[in-house]
């Protein structure tokens, strides 16, 4: 197993130091290869390190300027430094850079969400929807905002839409199963929070991990979609609804 895989396996077992000493290893063995440096990035994210992440990010950008996914997770990033206006221009020229592409709409959706931009935020779900309409957590996170506007109907049809696409069925017992194997109670409460794009309390730091696994494998990956819908539908809305 080389150097790569290693710092990969450390990753994947939250053993970000670890992590981080065999990619600097990689780097210094491969100084022009960009995916170590991308690597890196979100292992610094994920420790906190925010400002060693927009290093290697200006450092990626520099050598592949139009780059849509370095532009993308480099707004990530500015969010939670709280570079807000610096973000949303990153986000718009992923975003230009990939007009197609539905999850940079979402990815941006996600944003404006979480800012306050409610109207913004829908807007840019509803294009992901207009692209990929089988998106069913652009349907659920569309009704979650709708929800928070006091849009009731509409988030009413979004909700139920999101459950047609994913054959969800609310009585099944399955349900339980499926998020006591896919969530731990603080992953449940972390999710949460990304999902709804509730502010966290002044005094505590937002969860640079949580919303780089929310954002990355709930908007994209079908399978994880799937996996936490349950969750979703227990969780998150009101069962009023």
């Amino acid at each position: 197993m080389n150097n790569f895989d290693i710092s990969v396996k450390y990753f994947k077992e939250g053993n970000f130091q670890e992590a981080l000493t065999q990619i600097n290893i990689c780097i210094e063995a491969e100084q022009d290869n960009n995916e170590f440096y991308f690597f890196r990035a979100r292992v610094l994210s994920r420790m906190g390190n925010l400002q060693g992440a927009i290093d290697d990010f200006d450092y990626l950008i520099s050598m592949e300027p139009f780059n849509p996914t370095f532009i993308s997770d480099r707004a990530v990033v500015l969010h939670m430094l709280n570079r807000n206006e610096e973000a949303i221009q990153e986000f718009d020229r992923a975003l230009n850079l990939e007009p197609g592409n539905p999850y940079r709409y979402s990815s941006r959706a996600f944003f404006k969400d979480r800012i306050g931009d409610l109207e913004g935020a829908i807007a840019d779900y509803e294009k992901a929807i207009e692209l990929d309409p089988e998106d069913a957590v652009a349907y659920n996170n569309k009704g979650l905002v709708e929800e928070k506007l006091g849009y009731r109907d509409q988030s009413k049809k979004s909700f139920e839409k999101a459950d047609e696409l994913v054959g969800y069925e609310p009585n099944r017992i399955e349900r339980d199963d499926v998020v006591q194997n896919t969530s731990t109670p603080s992953d449940k409460a972390e999710i949460q929070q990304a999902e709804t794009g509730e502010k966290m309390d002044s005094s505590k730091k937002i969860n640079i991990s949580t919303y780089f696994k929310t954002l990355v494998e709930v908007l994209t990956n079908k399978n994880t979609q799937k996996e936490f819908w349950a969750f979703l539908k227990g969780g998150l809305r009101n069962p009023k609804n």
